[in-house]
């Protein structure tokens, strides 16, 4: 322990002194405090009031800064995570890798960490340089020091109205730059996921990556390996939930950062066909996500994975197989690939196979199935699904249409729309009677006649 705080003091002592962060008031970041949540001005004030400091911090700053609606508050303080648990009755710490407090305001839940200190040789990595565990606290300038990106190491006081800034974040927000904080390679290795935010923050706030970030990013893309695949699957979900998919998924094949990253995508993004479904589906999405409408994130990975379902199911219907069984066994295959690399809960694999499932039962348009269907919960996606099919000319226009009048249409309508199947829905025919062998019985008649 002694040996520890020795190190410590005299790696600090001959650090490089830090220029002074600057202190920017609200006249030239215009973020007013009744732009930030209740319940972040309420956590940063109990705990200001109990003798801390306590900032909103990050991606909130840098979103209202940009202009843009912050999902959530998040706020760093110097107390420790027992400190803010003992101030606040509704609270309870959580994490192994980093310890954080979660904060319960109303329906609103603030994420409130503890300033932490530089890396030091005591800091437990794998045999890559990824960070395991860190749970030693430092001050505000080594916190702004350990966060990714210049435009995420901006704290904001409420008390004041003022924005502290120690790597010219708002800056670089200015001239549209995205950088990291510190030497590129040496970040991306503690934190491999960085290379994946990178790319989406740049995406989401229209920014170019800086060379000295861009670099070493083809080079070192294979360190996602190491990652764990729930943070992946988390990562890849904001990243396709974004608003910004469309634009993230290029920078992230023009980075060199799609290979591996899902096993299959590369697969479908060789497949014209494959390819057109894919990019109409990420901007279907987009568009839901900058109108406020909810996205599904089975919906997504449905769509991401579809082409190579139905390349796995095609090929196994020309092996002669029937076809339910035949798509349920490549549905099983491809989501068996995509667990070596993401983490993709029950939950979501659910949603992805009841989606897929319903494809084929589009195409019985005769009795009591189209009835069935139309009563089935997750109608509407799979719906969605087949128009996207359509959209992307993988089927006819005519058969979602047809879906779409049936859905509106009232119980005598819907009767008569029904089609007939391939056997004909014509009255019954009649059986024929097996032919009698000649003088087989008393009934055979006699020769002749």
């Amino acid at each position: 322990m002694i040996r520890k705080l020795l190190r410590r003091v005299f790696t600090k002592s001959a650090a490089k002194p830090q220029a002074e962060a600057a202190v920017i008031p609200l006249e030239l970041h215009g973020i007013r405090r009744e732009m930030v949540s209740p319940a972040a001005r309420k956590v940063c004030n109990v705990l200001q009031e109990a003798g801390f400091k306590a900032y909103v911090v990050g991606g909130a700053v840098r979103d209202l800064i940009a202009r843009i609606d912050p999902k959530d508050f998040d706020v760093a303080t110097s107390a420790t995570p027992e400190e803010v648990r003992h101030l606040f009755r509704r609270s309870r710490i959580i994490g192994r890798r980093f310890r954080i407090v979660h904060v319960m305001s109303g329906a609103e839940t603030i994420e409130v960490t503890t300033f932490r200190a530089a890396h030091d040789d005591d800091t437990e990595t794998d045999e890559h340089g990824r960070v395991l565990r860190d749970n030693v606290w430092g001050n505000m300038e080594e916190d702004a020091a350990r966060r990714d990106f210049t435009v995420n190491a901006l704290y904001y006081d409420p008390s004041n109205e003022t924005v502290i800034d120690y790597h010219h974040g708002v800056a670089d927000l200015k001239q549209k730059t995205m950088r990291v904080i510190g030497e590129p390679r040496a970040r991306y290795r503690e934190d491999p996921v960085r290379m994946l935010r990178a790319v989406r923050l740049a995406a989401k706030l229209d920014l170019i990556l800086d060379p000295a970030a861009s670099k070493p990013i083809r080079e070192m893309a294979e360190l996602l390996a190491n990652v764990p695949a729930a943070r992946l699957f988390d990562e890849m979900l904001k990243l396709l939930s974004s608003g910004h998919a469309v634009v993230s998924l290029k920078r992230l094949r023009d980075e060199g950062l799609h290979h591996g990253l899902l096993p299959l995508l590369d697969v479908i993004l060789e497949q014209p066909q494959g390819e057109k479904f894919v990019w109409l589906a990420l901007e279907n999405t987009d568009n839901r996500v900058r109108s406020g409408k909810p996205v599904s994130p089975g919906f997504l990975f449905a769509t991401l994975l579809w082409n190579e379902v139905l390349s796995n199911w095609n090929a196994r219907k020309a092996n002669r197989q029937h076809s339910q069984p035949a798509l349920f066994e490549a549905m099983d295959e491809v989501l068996a690939s995509q667990a070596e690399k993401l983490a993709i809960t029950r939950r979501i694999a659910g949603d992805i196979t009841e989606i897929w499932a319903l494809q084929p039962r589009f195409e019985k348009r005769a009795g009591k199935a189209p009835f069935r269907l139309i009563e089935q919960p997750r109608f509407r996606a799979g719906y969605d699904f087949l128009r996207l099919r359509a959209e992307a000319g993988e089927i006819e226009m005519e058969l979602p249409d047809w879906w779409d009048e049936f859905a509106s249409a009232s119980t005598e309508e819907r009767e008569a729309m029904l089609v007939p199947d391939k056997k004909g829905d014509g009255p019954a025919r009649k059986r024929r009677r097996p032919r009698r062998k000649p003088g087989s019985g008393a009934a055979s008649a006699p020769a002749g006649e």
